[in-house]
């Protein structure tokens, strides 16, 4: 464990002086590709040094019970290694951890679809609902936000919102809200005080670059026609909505989401880098073992993730069976309990899958 942690403490010192070099800081594009990195590999860095001078203060104390002959001594020594023997079982077990590759994704800014599901008004209220919380806790992460569709329901929620998120490790955070978000409560329309079950839908997709992707632009075949639905008269009289077919696969994306042709090629050209990235991973995850395909990590939106109880102040992940009492606290944006228990969740899957290899 120490090798592999000296020879990232080599890397760190080394992006460390690549930060001081005028030839790096001059170049903004480098040095902002440098910074990542070394912000990622800091926290291994800070972990190499408590690790060796855990193990430097063990060996001065077993040097001392070895050679040492004046009882006192001995006996501080023992103590002294006594309390540090679980501090280092500890620390291993963090860099552990950290030691685990991350996913590549987790770094990339995302698209953000709510849809309202099952249940009529109240889902399209409860879509609202959902994108309020997520509001909030992107505000709160220090994120930015950009709303590329929103379609209102008469109900006062929504029946769709499309939003693109920017910042910090977007992707690693949210991508374990996708799926089947259920809510029970007492709809305003109820007059008999039942409590009712609606569902609403979200996805988090991971914005590719075209590097990500290899997409050959002679590949793609581009159509455009007339946005369906409602939308007023920009919508269905502009040929404002597009399609793209990756030949070689056969994908075929539309959309129509957007106000301009322009940024509805955008994100088709990125449901499509999303579409094709999928069919890449789903071939390399055939070929390794079953354990990295845990339920935490799938990505299975078909399944009711988490439900809201409004009547018991409860919320309840059912893929870790991770239940917490503090509803009101959860819509208002402060979902981190839940994102960092599936976090931890899907590190305890992934070290036992590397560990089992």
């Amino acid at each position: 464990m120490l090798d592999k942690l000296v020879a990232i403490k080599e890397k760190f010192e080394y992006l460390q002086q690549q930060l001081s070099d005028p030839d790096v800081t001059s170049d903004l594009k480098r040095y902002m590709k440098v910074n990542k990195e070394y912000k990622k590999v800091e926290p291994l860095a800070i972990a190499h040094d408590e690790y060796k001078e855990l193990l430097d203060r063990i060996a001065e104390a077993k040097e001392i019970l070895a050679d040492e002959e004046d009882a006192e001594m001995k006996e501080m020594a023992q103590m002294e290694l006594d309390e540090l023997q679980p501090i280092l079982a500890t620390k291993e077990e963090e860099i552990k951890v950290l030691l685990i590759p991350k996913d590549p994704e987790d770094e990339k800014d995302v698209t953000l679809e709510i849809r309202s599901g099952t249940g009529g008004d109240e889902a399209a209220i409860f879509a609202g609902d959902l994108l309020r919380m997520y509001e909030r806790y992107i505000d709160r992460a220090g994120w930015k936000k950009e709303y590329i569709a929103m379609t209102a329901s008469s109900s006062g929620g929504y029946s769709k919102v499309i939003l693109q998120i920017t910042g910090d490790d977007v992707y690693g955070k949210l991508k374990y809200e996708s799926g089947t978000h259920r809510v029970q409560r007492i709809p305003q329309t109820e007059s008999q005080g039942r409590v009712h079950t609606s569902a609403a839908t979200v996805a988090v997709m991971p914005i590719f670059e075209m590097e990500d992707v290899e997409i050959n632009k002679a590949d793609l075949e581009w159509d455009t026609f007339r946005a369906s639905g409602a939308g007023g008269q920009h919508v269905n009289k502009t040929e404002s909505a597009v399609r793209v077919t990756h030949r070689p696969t056969g994908v075929v994306v539309e959309c129509q989401d957007g106000r301009s042709q322009l940024k509805n090629r955008e994100i088709a050209l990125q449901k499509l880098y999303a579409r094709l990235y999928e069919l890449q991973k789903k071939e390399h995850e055939d070929s390794i073992s079953a354990l990295r395909k845990t339920l935490v990590v799938s990505g299975d939106r078909s399944a009711k993730i988490r439900t809201y109880n409004y009547p018991q102040n409860r919320v309840t992940d059912h893929r870790i069976n991770f239940t917490k009492y503090n509803l009101t606290d959860v819509v208002d944006g402060r979902v981190d309990e839940f994102i960092e228990a599936l976090q931890v969740a899907s590190n305890a899957e992934r070290l036992k899958a590397t560990e089992d290899e």
